[in-house]
């Protein structure tokens, strides 16, 4: 028997690629589970896994990386995904990606007003300025609670899961900034802090996914002053922050 699977985990280049199936091959080295990369398709990384022990390895992976549903029948309402938001253009609303490309791509939304709902007590700021706030951008991961499913039109709308509302009001109390790098792992992250010595700076580091994560800094320590001092390091990552003033405001 051969287990399929789509990785909660997008790549930004091959050799994370590689990287994700020599860790995986290293985990499961004592039982018998073999793990191969199939293909990034639309950079998801999708693997197959053989073996007497790939229930256990299956097992292991959802828990530690979490993987995606494989098509919108499988999903319910009240049900709890993860994606990554898609490219962020002028729509009043925030698409998701959540890895189903079979039989066709699902369009996963979260509609303007329950952002303004859940993030800003109801008050009406547009969804540029929501953006800004909160620091959304291409290939963040979120989580999400599905609301609605149409079948017909492929599409789902949803709201962000309890989780990520309070991950957000926990940026916002804390007044600290943060800095958002898509593309790397914690071990060259911490790598790069020793380096440059802005281990100093830094208080935590998040991981949102295998590449994704938020650094937390000391308390008037200005993220967008960090970018030039790392950024040399981080040349195919993606830079964004989370402004602690911008958010200094009840809602």
């Amino acid at each position: 028997m051969t287990i399929l699977l789509t990785l909660f985990a997008k790549v930004y280049n091959k050799g994370q690629l590689k990287q994700i199936e020599a860790t995986l091959q290293t985990t499961f080295e004592d039982l018998d589970a073999q793990i191969q990369i199939i293909e990034a398709y639309n950079r998801w990384v999708k693997i197959k896994i053989t073996g007497e022990d790939e229930n256990v390895a299956k097992n292991y992976i959802a828990k530690q990386i979490g993987i995606c549903p494989i098509n919108i029948d499988e999903i319910t309402i009240d049900t709890k995904l993860k994606g990554y938001i898609k490219k962020i253009g002028s729509s009043e609303k925030l698409s998701i990606d959540i890895g189903i490309t079979e039989p066709n791509p699902v369009h996963v939304h979260i509609p303007l007003i329950t952002l303004q709902n859940q993030l800003l007590n109801g008050k009406e700021e547009s969804f540029k300025k929501i953006v800004k706030l909160f620091a959304l951008s291409t290939d963040l991961p979120i989580s999400i609670r599905v609301n609605n499913i149409c079948i017909v039109e492929n599409t789902i709308e949803a709201e962000l899961s309890q989780n990520q509302v309070e991950m957000f009001k926990n940026w916002q109390k804390s007044l600290l900034d943060r800095l958002i790098i898509l593309g790397i792992t914690t071990d060259k992250i911490t790598e790069i802090l020793e380096r440059t010595r802005l281990n100093r700076d830094v208080i935590n580091i998040e991981s949102l996914g295998l590449f994704e994560q938020v650094l937390t800094c000391k308390l008037g320590t200005d993220a967008a002053g960090l970018i030039p001092r790392i950024g040399h390091y981080m040349r195919n990552t993606k830079i964004s922050t989370f402004n602690s003033k911008n958010n200094n405001i009840q809602y």
